[in-house]
C-alpha cells in the first residue's frame, strides 16, 4: 500500500472560489496536505480534496481525520473571535457522525463560535462532503495568552 504524495495529487484538485493554501502547518496534518483554508467573518473553514490518505481500510474518509480538521477548525475559528491575540487548547471534543464521504469529493469544515471569554471558547461545526453533511462536532477551547517574544 502506498501513501506518497503523489496519490493526493492523482485527484483533481478543483477547489472552491475563496480558499488559499492553508495558512497553518503542522505535523499531524501534513500528510493529508494539500489543506486548504478560507477566514470568513466569523470563522475559519478548513477544506480538502479527499484523496486516499485520507481514508480507513474500506476506502472511506477517516472518522480520525474528521476529529482532527474538526478541532483545528474550532480553535482557529476561536482564535479569529478573539482577533488572533490568544491561542487555545482543546478541554473537550465531540464528533456525531452521520454519514460519509469518497475519494475525490471536497471535504468542508464550517466552524461557528458559540461564545468566548476570558478563560473559555465554545464552538460547533458541521462536516460536509459536497455540502452533505457527514458529521458535526462541538468542542470546548481554554484560553491561553500568547507569549511575549
Amino acid at each position: 500500500m502506498t501513501t506518497d504524495a503523489s496519490v493526493v495529487t492523482d485527484i483533481p484538485q478543483n477547489v472552491p472560489e475563496g480558499f488559499e493554501p492553508h495558512f497553518r502547518k503542522s505535523p499531524l496534518t501534513e500528510p493529508w496536505e494539500p489543506l486548504y483554508a478560507k477566514k470568513t467573518d466569523k470563522a475559519v473553514v478548513i477544506g480538502l480534496r479527499l484523496a486516499r490518505p485520507h481514508t480507513n481500510g474500506r476506502g472511506l474518509i477517516h472518522g480520525g481525520l474528521i476529529a482532527a480538521l474538526a478541532d483545528n477548525a474550532m480553535g482557529y475559528s476561536c482564535a479569529q473571535a478573539t482577533g488572533w491575540r490568544t491561542t487555545f487548547v482543546t478541554i473537550s471534543l465531540a464528533v456525531d457522525f452521520v454519514g460519509t464521504a469518497n475519494i475525490g469529493q471536497w471535504l468542508a469544515v464550517e466552524s461557528d463560535v458559540i461564545k468566548t471569554g476570558s478563560t473559555i471558547c465554545f464552538a460547533q461545526c458541521l462536516i460536509k462532503a459536497d455540502d452533505m453533511t457527514i458529521a458535526r462536532a462541538n468542542g470546548t477551547f481554554r484560553v491561553v495568552p500568547k507569549k511575549e517574544t
